[in-house]
């Protein structure tokens, strides 16, 4: 065959690639999100289908980076402080939803006639809620950052650290397996400490000056590797102490998350992690046999309902007790319902523990996969009926929460002319982030106190991640003409509700400017000189309503020549500079009617 001769996964990639160029556009046009679509390419170009690719399971190894860089990216938003405000969504909420649904699913379990240890482990397997599926659902919709999302994500946290002793439990369950003595869990604890410690020591005082280093030779591919080395070798670091990959990737972004660097880190990232994570899904819907299922579908459509159910009741009560509106408790109950690819995880421990069997591990891998495809389906019915409540004029203020009502702006470049745009705008209260593409700036922005990142306005995907889609106003304070002209197409083209505010460095560029259409443009010099030329004629004895006359007019001749120049060019409406102010006479001045 042709492909003999090529490199290895090439017939692979291929296959992939135009199952989920297929797949996923028929998702999302039918309304169930790019999730569904790459679970069911994989479904059907997995060894239970059209048997074009091989197991499931080699795939997984491969796309669980998605999840990594995932958790990475999510870090990255939140920084230490916001994570210690969601301590009582993580600790309390989302542990009582683990305890209570694992528990009440470990007791069907006996009721249904499975021995002690099985039950459990299947019942807490269950009990946790996909990260990637969940998370990939919030961010398709733009409801991570909202009151419910950041719920939904402390409860999801709180699922990933409970790996950890979930996979001890199962160590314990086994006969002879885990630490015997005080001595060795003493050991595995100090392992585990150092391990996490490393990490965050790494990223509060090493990576940030090493992508300072980096950022000045302005190669975007060195820093596109650093972002990836940290973000893999904190899971790395992490994991090999034997917890959760995405829960070391998770720490590394959290504390970078006040880095100058977080969003073109967010921004390089980003394709690696939107890439993975789609072969993660295809590689989970590969893992579901078709045929084990049909002969055992009663006890599936069974599962299924009963997993959905009682982890949707728990979730609901329990954000409803701790103080979501209804419609915030409905929409976690919806989103989290799913089973989790930690499941995967512990299924395959306890069959190597023989406290699974293998068909007993299968039928439940199939429950959690059929609740994946089931979730979206859920959120869309509950979209519909939020709008069909609200057609009916009946009033619910909750259907859209806004964590802020502040608009947001965002300021490109921040040399002299930017950090006094920004004092003015913060002094009103209003959020901005700053971005800038010099180190040296960024330094000293933040020795005032500033919070500026590092990123290069003539690419999109930072303009996005530093939050380019949510800003009311993109006020460019950039010196470069020919950049600031490529970051203003882009904000056009990517986020047209976004006012442009523009400094302009002479008339050219205030020419150029006005034939783009910004909302707001101004010379950088122009109302500096008219201030210092007021000043001198103040100096030198002129009467203070003349000088208010001479600066109006002055003010509307150089209207006049800018109009001028855009229709003639730039050297037209000369004379412009060179006339006197008219003296208003005794008669103009009887004519002004008094107040």
């Amino acid at each position: 065959m042709a492909l003999e001769g090529a490199p290895p996964f090439f017939a692979e990639s291929i296959v992939f690639l135009a199952a989920t160029v297929v797949a996923v556009p028929i998702a999302k046009r039918l309304g169930l999100g790019s999730v569904v679509g790459y679970l069911a390419a994989g479904a059907m170009i997995g060894p239970h289908g059209l048997q074009l690719l091989g197991s499931g399971e080699d795939v997984l190894h491969v796309a669980e980076l998605g999840v990594v860089l995932l958790l990475f990216v999510i870090g990255l938003e939140l920084d230490p402080q916001k994570l210690w405000r969601m301590k009582r969504d993580i600790f309390g909420l989302g542990t009582a939803q683990v305890l209570l649904t694992g528990l009440t699913l470990f007791a069907v379990g006996r009721y249904a006639g499975y021995p002690f240890s099985t039950a459990l482990v299947a019942g807490f397997g269950l009990a946790l809620s996909s990260t990637a599926f969940a998370l990939q659902i919030l961010q398709e919709r733009g409801q991570l950052s909202s009151a419910y999302g950041q719920r939904a994500f402390g409860i999801l946290l709180l699922q990933d650290i409970a790996i950890v002793p979930l996979l001890a439990m199962v160590a314990i369950l086994a006969a002879g397996e885990g630490p015997a003595t005080f001595a060795d869990i003493g050991r595995e604890v100090f392992t585990v400490s150092a391990a996490v410690a490393a990490v965050v020591l790494a990223g509060r005082y090493l990576v940030s000056p090493i992508f300072h280093l980096l950022a000045a030779t302005r190669a975007r591919e060195v820093m596109l590797s650093a972002a990836l080395l940290v973000a893999l070798g904190s899971a790395g670091i992490v994991h090999a102490v034997g917890l959760s990959m995405a829960l070391g990737a998770f720490l590394a972004g959290v504390l970078l998350a006040e880095s100058s660097f977080r969003h073109t880190l967010e921004a390089d990232i980003e394709p690696f992690r939107s890439l993975l994570m789609g072969l993660f899904f295809v590689a989970v819907g590969m893992s579901l046999d078709v045929t084990l299922v049909a002969a055992n579908w009663e006890f599936v459509a069974v599962g299924v309902v009963v997993v959905m159910l009682v982890k949707g009741v728990f979730l609901w009560s329990l954000s409803r007790a701790t103080g979501s509106p209804n419609s915030d408790a409905l929409r976690i109950a919806v989103t989290l319902p799913q089973g989790g690819e930690f499941a995967f995880v512990l299924f395959t421990a306890a069959v190597s523990n023989r406290l699974l069997d293998y068909q007993t591990a299968n039928l439940l891998t199939a429950i959690v996969i059929l609740t994946m495809l089931l979730t979206p389906l859920a959120c869309l019915a509950l979209d519909r009926l939020a709008a069909r409540v609200k057609a009916r004029g009946v009033e619910n203020p909750s259907i859209e929460t806004f964590e802020e009502a502040t608009p947001a702006v965002l300021v490109i470049g921040f040399g002299r002319f930017g950090m006094v745009v920004a004092q003015i705008l913060t002094s009103e209260g209003l959020e901005i982030t700053a971005i800038d593409n010099r180190p040296d700036r960024i330094a000293y922005a933040r020795k005032q106190g500033y919070k500026v990142y590092y990123g290069d306005a003539t690419r999109a995907d930072v303009l996005a991640a530093a939050g380019a889609g949510k800003a009311a106003l993109v006020a460019m304070c950039i010196e470069n003409d020919k950049v600031m002209a490529k970051a203003i197409d882009l904000v056009r083209e990517g986020f047209p509700d976004a006012l442009i505010f523009c400094r302009a460095t002479d008339r050219a560029h205030v020419l150029d400017l006005t034939r783009r259409g910004v909302d707001f443009q101004i010379r950088e010099t122009f109302e500096s000189s008219v201030v210092f030329g007021r000043a001198a004629l103040e100096a030198l004895g002129t009467p203070l309503d003349r000088i208010d006359q001479i600066e109006e007019d002055v003010r509307y001749r150089d209207d006049e020549r800018l109009a001028m120049q855009l229709s003639d060019g730039i050297y037209a409406g000369a004379d412009r500079l060179h006339q006197v102010t008219p003296r208003k006479s005794a008669k103009d001045e009887q004519d002004v009617p008094a107040e």
